[in-house]
């Protein structure tokens, strides 16, 4: 990647020859190496893949560790916010809901206060899953490349991006 960023109709990406516009061509926004979207992509699949060998031994992909963790935080939540916590949409979040009530590790039900919302809690056997999840942050951190201070910047500007999206 190189240049600077630029934000455009069509998307963020990064502009060549110190970005003076009409220096390119055309197209040059539409190198790979242009864009920002495709080292986050490509790293948040390599991150995941990290994921993978230590989330198998407990029986949970990475999409229900991550609900898995905001129920250990929250005991429970509604269907709506968890999606809103993690960013997935209720089309995503069923199926992984439905496993995991499978598995025993949540229950999902009605609100007696309004029946539109699902209520999903963490059941005792949730609960205990997170003594065996409590290595996989640091077992996945150590195969991961960055110093604490790096690592901390990286957070910090993922949450900025997202929260640019909202």
């Amino acid at each position: 990647m190189k240049g600077t960023m630029e934000s455009t109709e069509s998307g963020t990406g990064i502009r060549e020859n110190g970005g003076v516009p009409g220096t390119e061509g055309k197209y040059e926004m539409l190198k790979l190496e242009n864009q920002l979207c495709f080292p986050l992509y490509a790293a948040a699949r390599d991150i995941v893949k990290k994921y993978n060998p230590y989330l198998e031994k407990i029986d949970l992909t990475y999409t229900q560790y991550i609900v898995m963790m905001v129920l250990w935080e929250h005991k429970m939540i509604s269907a709506r916010e968890l999606g809103k916590k993690l960013f997935l949409d209720s089309g995503t979040l069923t199926p992984v809901l439905k496993s995991l009530e499978k598995k025993g590790f949540v229950r999902r039900q009605r609100s007696s206060e309004d029946e539109r919302v699902l209520l999903v809690t963490v059941t005792p056997e949730g609960i205990a899953l997170r003594d065996r999840a409590s290595a996989v942050p640091n077992q996945v951190a150590n195969c991961i490349r960055l110093d604490a201070e790096e690592a901390m910047q990286l957070y910090a500007l993922l949450y900025k991006l997202l929260a640019g999206t909202q």
